[in-house]
């Protein structure tokens, strides 16, 4: 696995900014997922972060 991890830009992001990096996200742990042939471990954490952009969507009115 390469490390392109960039660190995340300060607080105040456009919220097209915020949802490329949300994108970029799911692709990466989908790639894992298929790499890691569905371990439970990633599993669990995919499910959680799937959960946590679920409440987070909810809490900015739908601006994620």
């Amino acid at each position: 696995m390469t490390n392109e991890a960039n660190p995340p830009e300060p607080a105040g992001e456009s919220p097209e900014k915020v949802v490329d990096h949300v994108a970029e996200a799911h692709r990466r742990l989908s790639l894992l997922r298929q790499q890691l042939d569905a371990h439970p471990d990633l599993e669990v954490a995919i499910e959680r972060l799937e959960m946590a952009l679920s409440i987070l969507t909810t809490k900015t009115g739908g601006m994620l």
